[in-house]
């Protein structure tokens, strides 16, 4: 026998790892999501710094348009009253809201909200007569009645009280000297372009005064009595342009109960709103 067949006999064995090396390309989506949303993010702040705040809301209702809603109603009165494209004997009434034989008049051509279309006509050409009048005075239309600078102090929305024409300060510039009812020259400057703008039409007008907060500590806090003397004070510069007296309806201080900016002691929070009210609106 020779000395090889005694030697121990050793066996190797080779270990497979499966699941190893590659794992895929999913980590690559998550990632260009995020370069994608830090991009957005950047180009957010980019927008916020570099544009007014008037430039910022026409950007808004750039993405937020207003869709018109018919507030028409096809219905009937009662379980079954309405007719549909089935009924042989009458025509459909789709959009009258008058479909049974004798209908009560509350209920002709009104629908379940109570406005006819007139009505609505009415309101669509007053919303466009107010907005025409906010484009005048903010150069929304490419022309504005109120030179550059001073357009940084105006915002304007139309609501279903009426146009309201925003005036407010800037930290660089304001409409009053400071703690006082006293107008500065652009404040003046403003008030005869919004007088100039409101002669265009006959609604009635009213005047909000509201202030920023003052600081717990003072002695005195004047924030109602400051409010109501500069939304006074801005009523007699519009009396003094071309605003007949009686057009005025209701002269308001706000004190610092309805802040603009979410710090009540900003600066954005110094403003006067005239509101060119809808007809039959006080």
């Amino acid at each position: 026998m020779s000395a090889k067949s005694n030697a121990p006999v050793i066996i190797k064995r080779k270990k497979v790892l499966s699941g190893g090396g590659h794992h895929g390309g999913a980590w690559k989506v998550d990632y260009a999501d995020f370069v994608t949303a830090m991009m957005a993010f950047f180009m957010l702040m980019w927008l916020l710094n570099a544009t007014t705040e008037v430039q910022r809301k026409g950007i808004a209702d750039y993405f937020n348009p207003t869709i018109t809603i018919n507030r028409i109603s096809g219905g009937g009165e009662g379980m079954f009253g309405g007719d549909d494209i089935f009924v042989e004997e009458t025509l459909a009434k789709n959009g009258t809201g008058a479909t049974q034989r004798n209908p009560a008049e509350q209920h002709l051509a009104r629908g379940d909200t109570g406005s006819d279309a007139s009505t609505d006509d009415a309101r669509a050409r007053e919303d466009r007569l107010l907005s025409e009048i906010a484009e005048a005075v903010t150069g929304c239309s490419g022309e504005s009645m109120a030179s550059t600078e001073a357009a940084r102090h105006i915002v304007t929305k139309v609501t279903d009280e009426g146009l309201i024409v925003e005036l407010f300060d800037l930290p660089e510039s304001a409409l009053f000297t400071p703690d006082s009812a006293e107008p500065t020259e652009l404040l003046t400057a403003l008030s005869a372009v919004i007088s100039e703008a409101f002669a265009l039409v006959r609604n009635e007008i009213a005047v909000g005064g509201h202030v920023a907060s003052q600081p717990v500590v003072v002695a005195e806090n004047r924030v109602w009595r400051l409010s109501a003397d500069r939304a006074d004070r801005v009523r007699q510069l519009l009396e003094s342009g071309s605003t007949p007296p009686e057009r005025i309806q209701r002269v308001t201080g706000y004190a610092d109960r309805r802040p603009e900016a979410r710090n009540p002691m900003a600066p954005r929070n110094n403003r006067i709103e005239l509101i060119l009210l809808r007809e039959g609106t006080r």
